[in-house]
C-alpha cells in the first residue's frame, strides 16, 4: 500500500507514524509519502519519521517531497491534513470575532467560516490532482477542518472521499478505559455534524451504559466537556466539547478575552516539537506531542484505512453523505455518524429520531454550512455575508456586516476573489 499525506510537514505526522509502527500487522504499508510546501518542516518531520520507522522495525519507505503530483501518483489512499495560513491565520480566527462579541474559534462560528473560505479551494485543487494521478479506486481521507464542509465540497465535486474527526474515538477510548475493556468492545450512538455532535448511547458489549453513567457520574462527565451537569441531565446525552460554544457562549467568550489564544499555545508547542525533531537522537514520538491536540488521531486514521481495505465491518464514526439518515436534512449534506464500509462505500448505521432541540440546532448549522460552502466555491462578499448572518451564533444583520468586514480584512491575501 502506498499512502500519501498531504500536509505531511505537520507536527502531527509523527503521531501517525507511531500508529503505523504499532499497528503494522493490521495495516501493511510499503511506501509513505509526505507532501508539503514548507521545506524546513518537511525536512525535520521527514527525518524524525524515518528514524521512528527504523527503530520500530517498520519496512515502509518514506519519501518527503514538495511535488504533489509525484507524491500522490499511484497512491492507494491520500490523507489531507492542511492548515492554510498556519497558526498565524488561526490566531486571527480566534481574535477578530471578539470585536463583535462573538467567540473566536477556528472551526465554529465566524472563525470557522474564515477557515472554510481559505481551505476549500485549496483542497479541491489537491483533489483534482489526486483524481488524475492516484490509483482509480484511491480514497481521499479528509482530516482538514472544517471537516464537514470540506468533505461535502469533495463529495459534491465527485471525489471518492470520507471525512474523519477524533472526537468520537476520544469518547470511545475514555469509556473503554473506564470500563476496563478493549476499545473494540465499545460502540457509540454518535450523531450530528462535524464539531456539533452528541453521544446518545455508549454500548459495552451491546449494553448501553450511558444512562447509568449519567446517573452515577454526572459531575465527572459534565466536567469532561466543561458544561453544566443540569444540561447533561436534561438532555440525557453527552454533547461534544464543541457544543460549549453554543450552550455556554458568553462564558467561553469571557474566558477567551482573558487568556492566550489556542494558536499561541500551539505555536509554542510546535516550536518545542520541531526542536526535538531536529535532534538526531530522537527516534520515538515525543511525549509533548500529546499537548498538540489530536488525541487518537493515528488510531482513527488507521482504523479507517483498515476498513477501506476490507479488514473489518465494525462501524466507524465518519463524515459522509446524509442520504436520508437524518430526514430533516438534504440527502447531499454531510453528517457525522457511525458507518460501515460495504462494497466500496460507507453506509451509515440507522439513527433514531432526534429530539427537537437537537435536530433544530443541527438544521440551523447545516443551513449555514451550505451557504459557507457556496461562498467558499464562488466567492463574493454577498455570499460571505449571507453565510455569516445564517450562523446561529451570529444572526443579527449589523453584527454579520461587521464580522464579514473583519473576516475579509484578515483573509484578503488568501481569497483569490477578494
Amino acid at each position: 500500500m502506498k499512502l500519501a499525506i498531504v500536509g505531511g510537514g505537520s507536527t502531527y505526522t509523527p503521531e501517525l507514524i507511531d500508529g503505523f509502527i504499532r499497528l503494522q500487522e493490521e495495516l501493511p504499508i510499503e511506501e509513505i509519502v509526505l507532501v508539503d510546501t514548507d521545506p524546513a518542516r518537511l525536512d525535520l518531520v521527514g527525518a524524525v519519521s524515518r528514524r521512528m520507522l527504523t527503530r520500530g522495525g517498520h519496512p515502509a519507505r518514506l519519501i518527503a517531497t514538495d511535488d504533489l503530483v509525484a507524491g500522490v501518483s499511484d497512491a492507494d489512499a491520500v490523507l489531507i491534513q492542511l492548515r492554510i495560513g498556519g497558526q498565524d491565520a488561526r490566531e486571527q480566527d480566534e481574535s477578530w470575532p471578539h470585536d463583535v462579541d462573538c467567540i473566536g474559534q477556528e472551526t465554529t462560528g465566524p472563525g470557522g467560516l474564515a477557515k472554510a473560505l481559505r481551505t476549500v479551494p485549496v483542497v479541491l485543487r489537491i483533489a483534482d490532482v489526486v483524481r488524475k494521478h492516484a490509483k482509480p479506486d484511491a480514497w481521499i481521507v479528509d482530516f482538514t477542518n472544517p471537516v464537514g464542509i470540506v468533505t461535502r465540497a469533495l463529495l459534491q465535486a465527485g471525489h471518492r472521499a470520507v471525512g474523519l474527526c477524533n472526537v468520537a474515538i476520544g469518547f470511545q477510548r475514555r469509556f473503554a478505559e473506564e470500563a476496563g475493556v478493549a476499545p473494540d468492545r465499545v460502540g457509540l450512538a454518535h450523531v450530528g455534524l462535524n464539531h456539533l455532535t452528541w453521544e446518545r448511547g455508549v454500548f459495552v458489549d451491546g449494553v448501553d451504559v450511558l444512562p447509568g453513567a449519567l446517573e452515577s457520574r454526572l459531575g465527572d462527565l459534565a466536567e469532561t466537556v466543561e458544561l453544566a451537569p443540569a444540561l447533561l441531565a436534561q438532555l440525557g446525552v453527552i454533547p461534544s466539547y464543541y457544543l460549549r460554544y453554543y450552550y455556554a457562549h458568553d462564558e467561553v467568550l469571557h474566558e477567551q478575552r482573558h487568556h492566550a489564544t489556542r494558536a499561541q499555545e500551539v505555536r509554542a508547542i510546535e516550536q518545542d516539537l520541531l526542536r526535538l525533531y531536529a535532534d538526531p537522537a530522537v527516534d520515538t514520538k515525543p511525549e509533548i506531542l500529546e499537548k498538540r491536540g489530536g488525541a487518537f488521531y493515528s488510531e482513527a486514521a488507521i482504523e479507517l484505512l483498515i476498513a477501506i481495505r476490507g479488514g473489518t465491518a465494525v462501524p466507524r464514526v465518519v463524515n459522509l453523505r446524509n442520504d436520508g439518515v437524518l430526514p430533516f436534512l438534504p440527502d447531499d449534506h454531510v453528517i457525522e455518524v457511525p458507518a460501515r464500509h460495504v462494497d466500496g462505500r460507507f453506509v451509515a448505521e440507522p439513527v433514531a429520531a432526534l429530539p427537537d432541540d437537537i435536530s433544530g440546532l443541527i438544521s440551523a448549522v447545516a443551513g449555514y454550512e451550505r451557504l459557507a460552502l457556496d461562498a467558499a466555491i464562488h466567492g463574493g462578499r454577498d455570499r460571505v455575508l449571507r453565510a455569516m448572518r445564517s450562523h446561529p451564533l451570529v444572526l443579527q444583520h449589523d453584527r454579520a456586516e461587521k464580522l464579514t468586514d473583519l473576516l475579509l480584512g484578515a483573509n484578503a491575501r488568501f481569497l483569490e476573489w477578494a
